[in-house]
């Protein structure tokens, strides 16, 4: 029996454009118990500003917790948007982008996240050896 151990859901993004206008723009969310901590927001070539896939990674904990209320500092914000809506808030040396997303998809997608790895259940032991191998250059 093999258990999933990655969720991928398209996510429904509408970037937030001068003038409140809303342009649908393709993401995708991502999940693997690699990097339990982790959560992916990956976006094509063609969504990208210098026309090549981007992927912002942050943490897992941060969705959870900017589903309910604003959360975050630094490059990644996230907080409720109205009674179905979630904005998340991208900082980078190009720039800043708002990005909203419809909640129950968001929830959806963390609630699978939690069937590959529990909260609280996380075992990091494999991404701190990961990241210690490539900060002092393999073993």
């Amino acid at each position: 029996m093999s258990m999933e151990t990655t969720v991928a859901q398209l996510a429904h993004a509408r970037l937030v454009a001068a003038g409140d206008r809303e342009v649908p723009v393709p993401a995708t969310l991502r999940y693997t118990a690699d990097d339990p901590l982790a959560v992916y927001l990956d976006f094509p070539a063609e969504a990208a500003l210098h026309g090549e896939e981007v992927t912002w990674t942050f943490a897992r904990s941060l969705l959870d917790e900017g589903l309910g209320a604003p959360a975050g500092q630094g490059d990644v914000r996230i907080w409720p948007c109205g009674r179905t809506g979630t904005v998340l808030e991208l900082h980078s040396p190009h720039g800043m982008a708002l990005l909203l997303f419809p909640a129950p998809a968001l929830r959806a997608f963390l609630r699978r996240t939690y069937e590959v790895v529990a909260g609280g259940e996380e075992d990091v032991t494999g991404v701190v050896e990961r990241g210690l191998s490539a900060l002092f250059g393999g073993v």
